[in-house]
């Protein structure tokens, strides 16, 4: 049995990601192998992941290195045919580096990434029935102690405006949470009596987040 609890956590972006590496294939397999010449990664590294399999696409995953030519995603499994069409995975991985740790998060909130169901109506059938079709798309919001002239939120304000992607990871509680998406950060700080002034930062996950025992 373990537990985790949010102090000491960390909540963390990088827009520093290396050259990108060609995959040439993707195993359908659990977990999934990459082949990758001279990829030049090594065992833990993370990675922003590109595939031709949308559920793969855009994700921050960690390897493990097989050999020079290969590395496997950990914890992804793509030996499902429906979801991952043999031949169909390559693409390209970017080794993540530099991250930056937000400052001064106060609260940590999430949406999204729960079940999708479509609900069908049979004539025949007095009951609907409810069938799951994917998930929700999924957002985590921090709330921050404003500080107009923290060089990190100056940054983090400037990913913001020029739309720009980048990846991010929570490390809380032996535990780590990855993602890849936009980041949305406001100007204007809200205000309350004895607090003090916040402002929020949304993550908006293009791809599926991931976690990993820490």
């Amino acid at each position: 049995m373990a537990f985790s609890f949010p102090e000491g956590g960390s909540q963390q972006y990088s827009v520093t990601f290396g050259s990108p590496i060609t995959i040439s294939a993707i195993s359908n397999a659990n977990p999934a192998v990459c082949t990758a010449t001279g990829h030049g990664l090594t065992t833990g590294d993370e990675i922003l992941l590109q595939s031709g399999w949308e559920d793969l696409n855009d994700m921050v995953v960690r390897v493990t290195v097989i050999d020079s030519n290969s590395f496997s995603l950990d914890e992804i499994d793509t030996s499902d045919t429906t979801f991952y069409p043999s031949g169909t995975g390559a693409g390209s991985a970017q080794e993540i580096s530099s991250w930056v740790a937000m400052p001064q998060v106060i609260t940590i909130a999430s949406e999204g990434g729960d079940p999708r169901f479509t609900d069908v109506q049979l004539l025949a059938k007095r009951n609907a029935v409810r069938i799951p079709t994917g998930f929700n798309a999924s957002t985590i919001t921090l709330t921050l102690a404003h500080d107009p002239a923290n060089a990190t939120w100056k940054q983090m304000l400037g990913i913001s405006r020029t739309l720009k992607k980048c990846a991010f990871r929570q490390v809380m509680g032996g535990t780590k949470t990855y993602g890849y998406g936009y980041l949305a950060c406001s100007e204007v700080p809200t205000a309350s009596s004895g607090q003090v002034n916040q402002v929020t930062a949304v993550m908006a996950m293009l791809g599926r987040p991931i976690s990993y025992a820490a």
